[in-house]
């Protein structure tokens, strides 16, 4: 079985693409094989629905909080919400969340998931640093256009091989380095720092998560393509290719399989190994 892991653009361009690294696991190790760049939304779209079957863990939101969704009085199943969003622009989404949070008390303006507690992750309502609601909105109905199924959101009744899973790169990261920041798209913070805590991360991905029980493989060549990529789009993207393999092998697990939890709000959907 082919695994993805994507580090997402909502906005991609030639000089910051969408990035996903492909590779295959078995007995704990997770081979990464390459990677696959590109600087338009149809691009990617079409190459993930012309791969006949995959398990991808793909770095955006899957899902909106259910408090936001119920006070904006939107669609409460799963298909029909993401219709709805999936039709308005970026500036009424913007509008909209907007008018939400100037409503509500300082500190507490954003409306959560139930999964952003344990995975650490931004609200997916925010519009900014990071734009995840547009990312969400520019790549889940692409998504269901390349004919993936999101297990504990959307399952056709036919079926698919093509399995996609919301993952989450800083989860992950922040197990193996904590908080130590290892990228940047400016310049200016493309600092020696960064870099040392790249190379950190990759040591620990190569030793192995303790808790994923995955080590990652990797030639020179690619070991050299995560140290120098100062952004971190193939490192995120490779963090990613773990989560899906991690879920991958729990793909008959009870509830909803994958290591999803037995429970999850089918509004907000699940961050996997969170």
């Amino acid at each position: 079985m082919l695994l993805l892991g994507c580090d997402f653009s909502s906005a991609p361009t030639a000089r910051k693409p969408i990035v996903i690294a492909l590779g295959t696991g078995e007995s704990g190790r997770v081979a990464l094989s390459g990677f696959e760049c590109f600087d338009s939304l149809d691009a990617w779209s079409r190459w993930l629905a012309a791969s006949p079957a995959w398990v991808g863990a793909f770095d955006f939101p899957f899902g909106l909080p259910r408090e936001l969704v119920e006070h904006l009085g939107w669609p409460l199943q799963w298909p029909a919400l993401i219709t709805h969003y999936g039709a308005l622009g970026r500036a009424e989404i913007r509008e909209t969340f907007a008018a939400f949070c100037a409503a509500r008390p300082v500190g507490g303006k954003f409306a959560h998931r139930a999964t952003d507690g344990p995975a650490g992750s931004s609200p997916s309502m925010k519009w900014v640093n990071p734009p995840v609601a547009f990312m969400l909105h520019a790549g889940v109905p692409r998504l269901l256009d390349a004919g993936a199924v999101l297990p504990g959101l959307h399952m056709p009744a036919q079926g698919g091989a093509r399995i996609a899973l919301e993952g989450y790169p800083g989860l992950l990261a922040r197990e193996l380095i904590g908080r130590r920041s290892y990228k940047s798209d400016e310049a200016a913070s493309q600092t020696e720092g960064r870099r040392k805590a790249r190379a950190d991360l990759i040591e620990a991905l190569e030793r192995g998560s303790a808790r994923l029980e995955l080590r990652l493989v990797m030639s020179k060549a690619a070991r050299e393509r995560l140290l120098g990529d100062a952004k971190g789009d193939c490192i995120d993207a490779a963090l990613c290719l773990l989560q899906a393999a991690w879920a991958a092998s729990r793909r008959s697990s009870a509830g909803h399989g994958y290591g999803l939890p037995a429970e999850i709000d089918p509004i907000e959907g699940w961050i996997v190994t969170a």
